[in-house]
C-alpha cells in the first residue's frame, strides 16, 4: 500500500512540469510554464518557500540537483533553449552559470554521477545533446554530440558510475574503472545509450522498440549487480525495462512492463533501483516492482489528481 504522505501548494500560475526533491528529501525543486523554478523546505510535513528563481523566459520544463558534496547546485532548462545553473550562497540563491548554446528548447537536464565531478547533460529540440563540464575557477568546458537524434531529443539520464558486477568481483584495493555512460531518448523513436572514449563522446547502443516519440528514459540506480537496468516511455504508452547482463555491455533485451492507454510522460527509480515510478496522461503514478521470477507487477495506482506524489519516487509529477 503506498500513501500520500504530503501535498505541496507551489502557487504556480501554469501547469507544473517538473518536481525534485533534493539528495536529503528535505528540499523540492519544482517548474512550470509561469517561467519560474521554486524551491521550498519540506521538512517535517511542512512547506516554506525559500526561493522563487526568475531567469528563464519560456516554460521551465526540468530542474535536477546536483551532488551536495558541490554545495547546493540546481540546473533549469526551458523552451527559451537557456540552461540554467542556479547556487546557494548564504543563504541567497543567485545564477551560477547560463548554457546558450542550443538552438531550440532544451528539454532535458541530468547531472552526472558526483565521480566524475559537476557534469550536466542536456538535451534539445535542435537533435543535440551538450556535455557541460565545471573545470574548476567557474570555468565550463562544452562538449556536444551534433544529430544525437534527428527532430530533437526528449531526455538524457545518466549510468551510475558503479561498475556492473563490481559488488561481486571487485578485487580488494583495486579501484574501479569509471566509464562516463548515459541514455538518451528522442523524437526518432530511439533510446541511444553514449559512452566517453578517449575524451570523445560516441554513440554505443541503438534500442529500438517504441513506435512514436521517447518521451523519458531512466538507468536504474546501481548497488554493483551485473546486471544494466534502464526504463523508457513514450508517446505510444508503452513503457519497456531494457536489461543487459554481459559486462561489455553489447546484448540488451527489452521487456515491455505495460501498455498504457496514453502517453507516458515520465519514469523515475527508486534510490535503490527496484521500484519504477510512472506518470502519464491518465494522470495517474503507479509503482512498479520486479518479482523474484522477473515479471514486473504494478504494486500501487495513485490518481494524482487527487493530490498525489509518490512516496517512494521523486520527479514523477509531470503535467498535472
Amino acid at each position: 500500500m503506498v500513501s500520500v504522505i504530503n501535498t505541496v501548494d507551489t502557487s504556480h500560475e501554469d501547469m507544473i512540469h517538473d518536481a525534485q526533491m533534493d539528495y536529503y528529501g528535505t528540499r523540492l525543486a519544482t517548474c512550470s510554464s509561469d517561467r519560474s523554478v521554486k524551491i521550498f523546505d519540506v521538512k517535517n510535513g511542512g512547506q516554506i518557500l525559500v526561493a522563487d528563481l526568475r531567469g528563464h523566459e519560456g516554460p521551465v520544463w526540468q530542474v535536477a540537483w546536483a551532488h551536495p558534496m558541490y554545495g547546493n547546485i540546481l540546473a533549469s532548462c526551458s523552451y527559451d533553449r537557456k540552461v540554467i545553473i542556479w547556487k546557494e550562497e548564504n543563504g541567497t540563491w543567485d545564477k551560477m552559470y547560463e548554457y546558450t548554446g542550443h538552438d531550440s528548447s532544451v528539454n532535458s537536464v541530468c547531472w552526472g554521477p558526483y565521480d566524475f565531478g559537476l557534469i550536466l547533460a542536456c538535451g534539445s529540440s535542435d537533435g543535440a545533446i551538450s556535455l557541460v563540464t565545471c573545470s574548476g575557477d567557474q570555468q565550463w568546458d562544452i562538449k556536444k554530440i551534433s544529430n544525437a537524434h534527428t527532430i530533437g531529443c526528449n531526455a538524457v539520464s545518466w549510468a551510475p558510475s558503479v561498475v556492473p558486477g563490481s559488488l561481486i568481483d571487485q578485487p580488494s584495493g583495486q579501484k574501479p574503472n569509471f566509464i562516463k555512460r548515459f541514455v538518451s531518448g528522442g523524437c526518432d523513436n530511439l533510446v541511444k545509450l553514449w559512452k566517453e572514449e578517449d575524451g570523445q563522446w560516441k554513440e554505443d547502443q541503438k534500442l529500438e522498440a517504441h513506435s512514436d516519440w521517447v518521451r523519458d528514459v531512466g538507468w536504474a540506480p546501481s548497488i554493483g549487480l551485473p546486471t544494466s537496468t534502464i526504463a523508457s516511455c513514450s508517446q505510444d504508452g508503452r513503457v519497456f525495462i531494457w536489461t543487459c547482463d554481459d559486462l561489455s555491455g553489447n546484448t540488451w533485451t527489452a521487456k515491455l512492463l505495460h501498455k498504457f492507454n496514453d502517453v507516458v510522460w515520465h519514469v523515475s527509480w527508486s534510490v535503490t533501483g527496484n521500484i519504477l515510478a510512472v506518470s502519464g496522461g491518465d494522470n495517474k503514478v503507479t509503482l512498479w516492482k520486479e518479482s523474484a521470477d522477473g515479471q514486473w507487477a504494478c504494486i500501487s495506482d495513485v490518481n494524482k489528481g487527487q493530490g498525489a506524489v509518490s512516496s517512494i519516487a521523486d520527479g514523477a509529477t509531470n503535467e498535472q
